[in-house]
């Protein structure tokens, strides 16, 4: 059938590659905040690793009632009320003076901000597109990788600048405006604006919408497959979130400087632009499953060689390979949830899911912390990650391969 000459759907990519670009990549550039808020406080880093984890796990918890909401109010309120905390949290921060004010603006107000960064970009993105699911998920997630690419070394000039107080006032202003601002541009679904999805078929009256398909929440919670795909990316985000943590640490401590650091870490951003496209196409082709294989071969491949980078060209080959492989586990979290149980109850799924991911990616750091705070060193850390990761592999290996088809 003839195709609209526009299809709103590209906005709602457009709009949750913004919200994953912000939110991610401010996130992530924690670790370029690290360094100096060890030497202006002398907090242990399994202490500052943990601000991050209770962000993580709050993030997590709140994950499943913006789920939830998301299914049933639309993400455009949602949306909005996120981003003022996630805003808040940061700008907070410049009153930093003691522990309980780390893990209260950072580990809880801005954790209820990120709560909804994920779910609600790709959980949206979902319900608009069914045979490009893939590769629309896969340009979602490169704003991610923009945002990593770019955040840490914005923040990092910032911090150089003014300093990590005026940067994180920055920072938060400009992260709750924007990610109030695009969310707007956000609708729950095709049907409620009479289109249908992937923009194919001719508009449709609000009475002849078609209904949703797949599991309801109770009937994908009895699966063994839907707590598996929770169990690898709980194992995923432990190993995921402690490089992403720790790796500038880590490049400083065997003499790289603190900028060349955070450019590896942007590194990692911008190559998991690659393969979070790569990986959506591959998706649309030869399915979650079978590409998710391949992430964690080339992940497990990769953190092997993190034990041999010794040199700033080295971490860089590491970042190269480690982003593509970052980038492709992360895109296939929404669709494969689609793929076994459909839209149906996908943000409440979908939330669930989070949450069990923000629970590996809220111990990992703080395991590794503690490691390196017991021994000085993160070797024992990452080797950990390998053996994860290897598990990660075999519980996606034992997954059944038809998904929605076969178990309804």
């Amino acid at each position: 059938m003839k195709r609209p000459k526009y299809f709103y759907g590209y906005n709602i990519i457009a709009s949750g590659f913004g919200i994953q670009a912000l939110g991610i990549g401010t996130f992530i550039a924690f670790g370029v905040f690290f360094k100096p808020l060890l030497a202006d406080f002398g907090w242990s880093r399994a202490t500052l690793s943990g601000a991050q984890s209770m962000a993580l796990i709050v993030a997590g918890f709140f994950g499943v009632l913006v789920g939830k909401l998301n299914d049933k109010l639309g993400p455009r309120i949602v949306m909005t009320v996120a981003g003022f905390f996630f805003g808040l949290g940061l700008i907070l921060m410049t009153g930093l003076h003691s522990i309980w004010q780390l893990y209260l603006f950072y580990g809880v107000v801005t954790g209820i901000g990120l709560s909804a960064i994920d779910i609600i970009s790709l959980s949206t993105t979902a319900r608009w597109f069914v045979r490009r699911r893939g590769m629309m998920t896969g340009l979602v997630k490169v704003g991610t990788g923009i945002g990593q690419f770019s955040i840490p070394l914005v923040a990092s000039v910032l911090i150089v600048a003014y300093g990590w107080r005026t940067s994180y006032v920055i920072i938060g202003a400009v992260a709750m405006v924007l990610l109030i601002a695009i969310g707007q541009l956000l609708r729950r679904d095709p049907a409620r604006m009479g289109l249908m999805p992937d923009g194919d078929s001719k508009v449709q009256t609000e009475s002849l919408k078609p209904a949703e398909t797949g599991f309801s929440l109770q009937e994908a919670l009895r699966t063994r497959q839907f707590w598996t795909i929770c169990l690898v990316y709980l194992a995923a985000m432990f190993c995921l979130l402690i490089v992403m943590v720790h790796i500038v640490p880590h490049a400083t401590d065997i003499g790289i400087s603190s900028t060349a650091a955070a450019g590896v870490l942007s590194a990692i951003g911008a190559i998991s632009m690659g393969g979070r496209f790569v990986t959506g196409v591959a998706i649309d082709r030869i399915g979650n499953r079978l590409s998710m294989i391949t992430c964690f071969i080339l992940l497990i491949l990769v953190l092997l060689w993190l034990h041999l980078a010794k040199e700033l060209w080295m971490l860089y080959l590491f970042a190269v390979f480690y982003g593509f492989a970052h980038g492709g586990v992360f895109t296939a979290i929404s669709p494969i949830v689609a793929e076994y149980f459909g839209v149906r109850a996908h943000g409440a799924l979908f939330g669930i899911v989070f949450f069990s991911s923000m629970v590996g990616g809220a111990v990992g750091p703080v395991v590794a912390g503690h490691i390196f705070d017991t021994t000085g060193s993160y070797t024992i850390a990452f080797w950990t990650c390998i053996v994860v990761a290897a598990f990660a592999l075999l519980l996606v290996l034992s997954l059944t391969k038809g998904g929605l088809k076969q178990e309804s």
